[in-house]
């Protein structure tokens, strides 16, 4: 077979392994995350949302999905994408330091009962953890998406925090379990908050 054929081929199959042995093992880790974001918005709170490169796309997927809408026509829900301001990030990375870019916006913008989903697949990035300590100071809970060993993050979490830790090395497949997570999350938010979609209605009639 054609080599580059046989890479997409290996790709999708290495994809679908990964989630079908995070559905094995993340699906309570999961509801309990989204238990506690639905808490958070049904308390009049707001989640932020952080990381790096892809994960940065990730949290930006978030918000957009809770301001706007998942699949539900809906009323928007309080979200910020700390990765979304590039005047803040640049600035807060040329006065200050990259690794700050995360919490000095958690610190101005984050208040008790708030929830940070901080998102890194090594679970190493010294700007995603800064953000959780200083989630910890600010008493917000975290949500923690991360991959392999979960990292540094792993070991800053508290009681009060969530790991949803995906079952791979590669960041590859990381990212695309991230994805399905986050999709996940959002439907939950949606179906505890709004009940099933006009669609699922028809389904089950």
């Amino acid at each position: 077979m054609n080599n580059t054929l046989e890479r997409i081929r290996t790709s999708f199959t290495e994809s679908i392994q990964t989630k079908i042995q995070a559905a094995d093992s993340l699906l309570n880790v999961i509801n309990e995350a989204g238990a506690q974001m639905v808490q958070c918005l049904l308390d009049d709170h707001k989640i932020m949302s952080c990381g790096n490169g892809g994960s940065a796309c990730d949290a930006l997927h978030f918000s957009s999905e809770m301001i706007n809408r998942f699949q539900h026509e809906r009323p928007g829900l309080p979200a910020i994408a700390l990765t979304a301001d590039v005047a803040t990030l640049t600035s807060i990375a040329n006065d200050y330091s990259y690794e700050d870019v995360f919490s000095r916006q958690v610190r101005a913008l984050g208040h008790k009962g708030d929830l940070l989903l901080a998102i890194s697949t090594s679970g190493n990035s010294p700007n995603v953890i800064n953000a959780v300590k200083a989630a910890h100071d600010r008493n917000i809970a975290v949500v923690a998406l991360t991959g392999s060993d979960g990292g540094k993050l792993a070991g800053i979490l508290n009681d009060n925090d969530t790991e949803i830790r995906v079952p791979a090395s590669s960041t590859a497949r990381i990212q695309e379990t991230h994805l399905l997570i986050i999709h996940s999350l959002c439907d939950v938010i949606e179906y505890c908050l709004f009940g099933v979609t006009e669609t699922e209605k028809k389904m089950y009639e």
